[in-house]
């Protein structure tokens, strides 16, 4: 292709670029821009050519044009810019951050002429950085504890007793009813704990065979049943030095129960098929759903590894016994979904919340995470209404009229004594018009739980929209 060529058909070839570039002479004067110039920066072609590059408002450009006159711009003093993180202004006053890169143009007789820049819009990857940061911030909230939600005080007990249980090597058994979290908590003691950097592993005994439980756990030499083609090395080796922590330990078999009894006081462990003692060091923290003490007394659990395990026993409420806790959860999964979905969504509607508040909950927590799941699929836009819950939830819970004759739960303590002057929902309202509406915040300037806050909120008739909230 000759050069005549080449030059006919370079208009065709920078309006194919989809990257915004643009050719300015010594004097920052743009000369000529392309067609995505338009779609990154908000400016038509024939609005820009002749005007002076700095109507971009690059932070970097503008820190050079105060420097001298010779090399108004780092880009003819340098000659070269590559990669560089930088934000320009948009026609509508938005700034949008690109990928700048750009080098100074010659003529034959290698006299700089101008410059060329090609500016790359990350405006995507930036949205995407924020989300995975706010993601983070969501992880470590401060109505948590190790990754577990609630302000209430049976939480607050709970979370007590887990720093003080994580500084024990003494058996821990956490109780609680299937959904409540006990996973959590024992990651938790592990997190807390001094052995906090050796292994954690995990074991779910009613989901593994009997047949395979042994080998599972303790390991098997080559041969010792058929399929054992190798030796294999099981979870209490793999945990020495760490912590186990043996889920559903009430469907151990009673055969299984004498060799764990074992390993707690012995501190061994023998391989299926071998007789040799492996020594290690675990600290085992077990979990059930099961009521333990009446499994000893029908003979279906040994007692002795019964009085092993529950040395220091860690019981966690169900959600029925914090409900004030169910708003600050309900906000919680609601917002790190929506962080993962591409959704428009609203907030969660006021009457949802209150029938969120009436339900049983015999699922728990895992449950009430389960049903925000299910509502994102149903809700297809605005704020999360009752009949987008699912159905089970929809017939046994019961909508909280606004009015303030509706009676407050239990869990809800009196409200604050007026402050200043002002009436209880006088003060409320003040806590809620300063923080913008965030009732988590509102809560810790009140001195109170966040279900608190929702409970006089309803009381009061007071609807978050009045403060901006979702």
């Amino acid at each position: 292709m000759l050069e005549q060529d080449l030059n006919t058909y370079w208009r065709t070839v920078v309006d194919t670029i989809q990257d915004a570039v643009m050719i300015v002479d010594t004097d920052g004067t743009i000369v000529t821009v392309n067609e995505a110039f338009a779609r990154v920066t908000g400016y038509a072609v024939e609005a820009v050519v002749g005007q002076s590059c700095a109507v971009l408002k690059c932070p970097t450009c503008q820190k050079d044009r105060q420097g001298s006159a010779e090399h108004w711009c780092s880009l003819f003093h340098t000659g070269e810019v590559r990669r560089h993180r930088c934000t320009i202004r948009h026609r509508s006053g938005r700034d949008v951050p690109v990928i700048k890169n750009a080098a100074v143009l010659r003529d034959r007789s290698d006299q700089v002429i101008g410059g060329v820049e090609i500016l790359t819009d990350i405006s995507i990857l930036v949205d995407r950085e924020q989300q995975i940061e706010a993601f983070r911030r969501e992880l470590s909230g401060q109505d948590g504890f190790e990754g577990i939600i609630g302000t209430s005080p049976a939480m607050q007990s709970v979370f007590d007793m887990i720093a003080n249980a994580a500084g024990s090597d003494a058996p821990v058994i956490i109780f609680g009813e299937s959904g409540t979290g006990k996973e959590l908590v024992a990651r938790a003691i592990h997190n807390r704990g001094p052995r906090r950097d050796k292994p954690y592993v995990k074991v779910n005994c009613a989901a593994l065979a009997e047949s395979l439980l042994e080998s599972e756990l303790f390991g098997h030499v080559r041969g010792a049943f058929t399929g054992a083609v190798q030796s294999r090395t099981g979870r209490f080796e793999a945990a020495n030095g760490g912590d186990i922590f043996l889920d559903e330990i009430g469907e151990l078999p009673m055969t299984t129960q004498v060799k764990l009894l074992r390993v707690l006081e012995e501190k061994v462990i023998e391989r299926v098929g071998d007789n040799r003692s492996i020594p290690v060091d675990v600290r085992i923290v077990t979990a059930t759903n099961r009521d333990l003490g009446r499994m000893v007394a029908d003979g279906r659990f040994r007692e002795d590894l019964f009085y092993r395990i529950n040395v220091i026993p860690l019981n966690l409420p169900p959600l029925r016994e914090r409900m004030e806790d169910i708003p600050l959860l309900a906000e919680s999964f609601y917002r790190r979904m929506h962080l993962k979905s591409d959704k428009l969504l609203e907030g969660i509607a006021y009457d949802t919340m209150g029938m969120l508040m009436t339900y049983s909950w015999p699922g728990n927590v895992r449950e009430l995470r389960s049903a925000f799941e299910y509502a994102f699929v149903a809700c297809p836009a605005g704020a999360i209404q009752p009949r987008h819950l699912p159905p089970t939830i929809m017939q046994h819970g019961t909508c909280i009229p606004t009015s303030s004759a509706v009676d407050t739960p239990a869990a809800d303590p009196p409200p604050a004594a007026p402050t200043g002057g002002l009436s209880p929902k006088e003060t409320l309202i003040a806590a809620l018009t300063q923080t913008g509406g965030n009732q988590s915040a509102a809560a810790r300037l009140l001195g109170v739980s966040r279900g608190t806050v929702w409970n006089r909120m309803r009381r009061y008739g007071i609807r978050g929209r009045t403060f901006g909230d979702a």
